[in-house]
């Protein structure tokens, strides 16, 4: 295949300079291998310079990458249009092109807290000014662009790259200080927060937006504002600028609550493992609230997040009684024939429901991937005996469907071998491999016994 034309090249450019990070990320390991000069060779050299010069932006726009997502109208938290971040990139290399020479030789051997982020910090002052006085056009556009968005977007924006240098000091210290706080880290984190003040009056909000948008997880930074402020009381931080960020955790675990009492239990695996996930965020998201915050158990917010606990554990135990009552209509029993035999039976006069098994499949794997959080979360109890009742059931149903197998009872065996591939695949959940596989190896070997030969035959 022949190389790409130099105005092909210019429409591939400007396609890859459009594509998000991850889209560029996906596109370089794609053509990793394309090489000579073939059209995929020319593609792979333009997206490899597009991620390498995209490192560097991001390496000199830390503090604020992150927050330039979407169309930067988040109503939860302070976000800017990603187009901001490329224009104000843009704008950067016209107006500072040996600046930005001077940031990629550094960027060689730049390692975070040991070597000097002062070639970074000096472009971003840059760009704090000329978005300040609107020129070049770039940068009056990334501030239109913010007031579009949101009002006080531009001022926002501003403020955010004041604060730059900073968040980029604090900012490799997060692991440290949100693992292992102690005395110093505290005193460090209230230093920063102090620096972040002389800067504006109201900075200490947006100082801790910008925080929270270097954690892997936002609702973590409610660690830093605990150790900055001394674990506070609610009514103490719920009427102060900081606030906010507590109840938006509050919020989020009201919305996640809602979308696990919505599980579509026709979902299958993936759904339940996304409901699993929310689970796990709640109880971690408590946990957090919790530890951060000195509440009252009676009123406002201590109020609430008992509320919040006490609908987890009400919810997540209905979905484990349902899981129960949906393996029991999969796996049907009904009273033997013979009045002396009282225990209940096998039903195979129909093959298994395929709507009760998927849901209780849905359950069980749902069941499965909640045990880290069950302690926490209080419904352990109520799912380690579901596990083990649905576990009794599964091994009665065993029995009695390979003892009517081996007796020639069974009323119909092909369907009773289909009750028993279901009975597998609940097993491998309820508890391991290893139990589906000797429910397996069982039925597999499970023949009718041969009628007794008659006297003198």
């Amino acid at each position: 295949m022949p190389a790409l034309s130099e105005r092909k090249i210019q429409i591939v450019k400007a396609l890859v300079a459009a594509a998000p990070d991850k889209v560029v990320g996906g596109l370089q390991a794609a053509l990793a291998e394309a090489q000579g000069d073939s059209a995929l060779a020319s593609v792979r050299r333009l997206v490899e310079a597009e991620a390498g010069e995209r490192r560097l932006r991001n390496i000199i726009l830390q503090p604020i990458a992150p927050m330039c997502v979407g169309d930067g109208r988040d109503p939860h938290s302070l976000v800017f249009p990603s187009f901001a971040l490329g224009y104000l990139w843009k704008g950067l290399k016209a107006l500072d092109p040996q600046g930005i020479k001077a940031a990629s030789l550094a960027l060689y051997d730049y390692r975070p807290g040991e070597s000097s982020p002062a070639p970074f910090d000096a472009l971003v002052k840059r760009a704090a000014d000329a978005v300040r006085a609107g020129e070049p056009r770039e940068f009056a556009t990334v501030t239109m662009l913010c007031e579009q968005a949101r009002p006080g977007g531009g001022a926002a924006f501003q403020l955010c790259l004041d604060l730059a240098p900073i968040v980029r000091r604090a900012a490799y210290r997060l692991p440290e200080w949100t693992a292992h706080f102690g005395d110093d880290t505290t005193a460090a984190a209230r230093l920063v927060y102090r620096d972040a003040c002389s800067v504006a009056d109201d900075a200490g909000p947006t100082f801790f937006e910008m925080i929270a948008a270097q954690l892997p997880h936002p609702w973590m930074v409610l660690r830093i504002i605990s150790a900055v402020m001394d674990k506070p009381s609610e009514r103490y931080l719920r009427d102060s600028e900081l606030g906010g960020f507590a109840e938006r955790v509050m919020d989020d675990i009201d919305a996640a609550l809602k979308s696990i009492q919505t599980l579509d239990v026709d979902g299958g695996e993936e759904t339940a493992r996304a409901a699993a996930k929310l689970v796990e965020l709640v109880t971690l998201q408590v946990a957090e609230i919790e530890a951060c915050i000195a509440l009252e158990r009676e009123h406002s917010w201590g109020h609430r997040l008992l509320k919040q606990k006490n609908a987890l554990a009400s919810v997540v135990e209905g979905r484990i009684r349902e899981a129960e009552k949906y393996a029991n209509l999969a796996l049907p029993m009904q009273p033997a024939r013979l009045r002396r035999i009282r225990r209940m039976i096998p039903r195979h006069t129909l093959p298994p429901d395929p709507r009760a098994v998927r849901r209780a499949l849905t359950l069980f794997h749902f069941a499965r991937e909640i045990r880290s959080s069950a302690n926490y979360g209080g419904f352990a109890s109520a799912r380690s005996k579901m596990l083990e009742k649905v576990g009794d059931m599964l091994d009665h149903y065993v029995e009695e469907t390979l003892d009517l197998i081996k007796t020639g009872d069974c009323e119909n065996e092909p369907v009773a071998r289909e009750h028993l591939a279901v009975v597998v695949e609940f097993s491998r959940l309820v508890r391991d491999e290893k139990a589906a596989d000797l429910v397996r190896r069982r039925a597999a070997a499970c023949r009718a016994e041969p009628p007794p030969m008659a006297a003198g035959a």
